[in-house]
């Protein structure tokens, strides 16, 4: 695609999860792409964790560099990272997921077709057993059906699974860092870089596989901090756009709660279904919690 420069670089930021980081990285390894075009930058987002015997298995098979930080959450992790990428394109994932072996081969087909376009893939749940993971991603899956309904216009992306120009990403100024949590900047982001008049594109060919696993506990407070997200998402959106909307239609919401009908069937179409409900409580939950909080400020 290029001569002597590294196409892809594949920013991954990880907080204490040495386990699914190093299925990350194997995955990294199996890429049917050449190993002198891409490179991959870990940052991990702790100085208080080590995780040089995960990654050293992998520094002889792979163009690696490890970076650390104080915690600061994974916005400004892929901020760090990408301010020492070196590739015409970044890719971004998470520790928790593997990529399929032609991840980078699909996207450098796409970026043939749209180089400057910001390119969203699709991120399948792994733990097909777990119902909070298949739940949770369910979630994701119908806000991409809605979001995402013309590709060629997309509007969302999870910051699981998104690719860009590196010169376009260091010119719209990166990831929004006031976003501490995994919840909400990639939201920001891609309302940004629309807002901006670039352009946005699903592409469900570049796969990758998400292992998060969630119990019900977990489940909710995943679902909390996205309504804190949410409400910062809101916040900061209200700065820059005349009327934003604050609330979406309730066909929106009506089809999300019917969408695990569609989906699945039995117990588990219910068991879901109950979780979406679920997920919304804990999401207007996290709405007030950061509401509340900012008012006290």
């Amino acid at each position: 695609m290029t001569n002597n420069q590294l196409v892809f670089s594949i920013i991954v930021p990880t907080y204490d999860r040495p386990q699914q980081l190093a299925g990350c990285l194997d995955s990294f390894v199996k890429l049917k792409y050449p190993r002198d075009l891409f490179e991959v930058v870990v940052v991990n987002d702790s100085t208080e964790i080590s995780i040089e015997t995960t990654v050293s298995p992998f520094q002889n098979r792979l163009n690696l560099k490890l970076l650390s930080q104080p915690n600061s959450g994974p916005a400004t992790a892929r901020n760090t990272g990408a301010f020492a990428a070196k590739g015409k394109f970044f890719v971004f994932t998470d520790d928790d997921c593997t990529v399929a072996e032609d991840w980078l081969q699909a996207l450098e087909n796409r970026f043939l077709e749209t180089p400057d376009s910001l390119l969203g893939g699709r991120t399948v749940n792994a733990l097909h057993d777990n119902i909070y993971s298949a739940a949770s991603q369910q979630l994701i899956d119908y806000l991409y059906s809605y979001y995402n309904a013309i590709p060629d216009r997309a509007q969302f992306f999870t910051s699981n699974n998104f690719a860009l120009p590196a010169a376009e990403f260091r010119n719209i100024g990166g990831f929004d860092t006031s976003f501490s949590l995994a919840a909400g900047e990639d939201r920001e982001f891609c309302e940004r870089w629309l807002n901006s008049g670039r352009c946005a594109v699903y592409a469900p060919e570049v796969t990758v596989y998400h292992f998060h696993e969630l119990t019900l506990r977990k489940f909710w407070w995943q679902q909390f901090n996205y309504g804190r997200g949410a409400f910062l998402f809101q916040q900061t959106t209200a700065k820059r756009v005349v009327n934003a909307k604050k609330m979406q239609h309730p066909l929106f919401y009506l089809n999300l709660l019917t969408y695990p009908f569609s989906q699945t069937s039995g117990i588990k179409m219910l068991l879901i279904a109950a979780l979406f409900v679920l997920s919304q409580v804990a999401i207007a939950a996290g709405i007030v919690r950061e509401k509340k909080s900012k008012d006290e400020q």
